[in-house]
């Protein structure tokens, strides 16, 4: 039944995508009235100079070496003192994991079609 709803859909829109409405070039004049956004040089430079500057700071504030002596805590604290895991985290995740593959395989199979 899905796949015939699937079917009418796609026939009333592709119908509907084809029509045109006479408005006596309204839309033309709307349209070539709006100004002109293309942003994109902007997104390149700004996300560029975000990377730009997090670098920076991250060399300042001496990242590497942060980053080094949290692992070396980590594995040192980990080694001597195994963490406690809770079974029923355990269980939690992996149910939730399940159902994200579930609803991945359900939603693909939905595209295919």
């Amino acid at each position: 039944m899905d796949e015939k709803n699937d079917i009418l859909l796609r026939q009333f829109f592709s119908e509907a995508a084809q029509q045109t409405i006479d408005d006596n070039g309204f839309t033309e004049r709307v349209m070539s009235q709006l100004p002109v956004r293309n942003m994109q040089w902007f997104t390149r430079i700004w996300t560029a100079g975000c990377i730009l500057i997090a670098g920076i700071l991250f060399y300042v504030f001496h990242g590497f070496e942060l980053l080094l002596v949290q692992m070396e805590v980590f594995l040192r604290t980990t080694l001597a003192e195994p963490p406690q895991v809770n079974p029923l985290m355990v269980v939690f995740a992996l149910f939730s994991l399940l159902m994200i593959g579930i609803y991945e395989v359900i939603s693909y199979q939905r595209a295919v079609k």
